[in-house]
């Protein structure tokens, strides 16, 4: 395990070396690090030198199933889709970033013409060229290449790893937009691992007067808890007994029981917002949703919102690096994506390609 870094790891290159070092999946729970070719540049791309990604659930799932839901790895594949680096070269029409410009990368490039991206959802484009979503690599390597629209400029007061963990707070801002968090609400959030943890942020941010906040693992209530939440640890005692009512609720567990008892604790006209990826399908208490006429949608990544993730960042009105726990080099990929199956403490691994 390594050591964190708290200011830049870029290693500057005067000249762009035709080979890198890729942690590359070959088969179900078979990591191994490969000298693959620096990615080619298209017309509008970036070349950004990777200096931290964070190992998220879909990499673990992905390492120890080899598919999630219809996305199957059929080939060697890279992980990794939390990024955050520094350019070091440009196609001839990317004319957005100078080189030796450090950037949190959008991991998702969609097609830019079909009916959702005119429409400005291009989260749901049918076309997106997701990082480390079979068949696209992803960024646990030393470098990627990525239109530049979607490296977005970061300032020096945020780390490497802040930068690369602005993907996930996407995520929390996405559910918070989608709940409609207002000034005043109660926002109840499921589950306390690294989505619930910034979910929990971006609710307080958009003006929630209670995060009510729940898991069955004390380390992550304590870090939720630190983070202004009140924490229920809910195999001892149940929403019910704590008499939980919410506006809102932030489903970030995945697990069908506890859906089932959270919708049932989100008041009259309330909204319930599902996160986080459990199993293809749920019980749903549909008499319940009914009779309180709640709003219940799903959310599938997010759209235009990392300009407010590093705002909310910069200022530090989020806290990302606490949630940065374990940090390991490239060769070390292969754990950390294991390292929380051993360590109750583990929130968000980091890799650090330039190690």
């Amino acid at each position: 395990m390594r050591t964190a870094l708290t200011t830049s790891t870029f290693i500057h290159v005067t000249r762009i070396p035709q080979t890198m070092r890729a942690a590359v999946l070959r088969e179900v729970k078979s990591l191994v690090l490969e000298e693959r070719p620096v990615p080619t540049l298209g017309p509008r791309d970036v070349l950004v030198q990777v200096t931290s990604v964070g190992t998220c659930g879909s990499d673990v799932h992905y390492y120890e199933h080899g598919r999630i839901g219809d996305f199957v790895v059929r080939s060697p594949l890279i992980l990794g889709h939390e990024a955050g680096g520094v350019v070091v070269a440009r196609g001839p029409d990317a004319h957005r970033h100078e080189v030796g410009q450090r950037v949190s990368l959008e991991p998702g490039v969609p097609c830019f013409t079909c009916t959702e991206c005119r429409a400005g959802r291009y989260n749901l484009c049918p076309d997106m060229r997701f990082f480390a979503t079979p068949p696209i690599d992803g960024a646990f390597c030393e470098y990627v290449a990525l239109h530049e629209e979607f490296a977005h400029p970061v300032p020096d007061s945020i780390s490497d790893d802040a930068a690369a963990l602005l993907e996930p707070l996407s995520v929390g801002v996405w559910s918070a937009r989608k709940a409609r968090v207002a000034p005043g609400m109660t926002v109840l959030v499921t589950g306390a691992g690294p989505i619930g943890l910034v979910a929990l942020q971006a609710a307080r941010v958009f003006g929630a007067r209670d995060v009510v906040v729940t898991d069955v693992r004390p380390h992550r209530l304590a870090k939720a808890k630190a983070l202004g939440a009140t924490a229920i640890d809910v195999s001892e005692t149940s929403l019910a007994e704590a008499d939980v009512e919410a506006d809102v609720l932030i489903e970030c567990s995945g697990v069908p029981e506890a859906i089932n008892e959270a919708i049932r604790r989100v008041r009259r006209a309330g909204r319930v917002v599902l996160v986080g990826m459990g199993g293809d399908e749920i019980p749903l208490p549909l008499a319940h949703v009914q009779a309180y006429e709640l709003e219940v949608t799903g959310t599938f990544r997010y759209a235009n919102t990392w300009p407010t993730a590093i705002a909310l960042a910069a200022s530090r009105e989020v806290d990302l690096d606490s949630l940065a726990t374990h940090h390991f080099g490239l060769a070390d990929t292969e754990a950390a994506l294991t390292v929380a199956a051993n360590d109750p403490t583990t929130i968000k691994p980091m890799v650090h390609p330039q190690q």
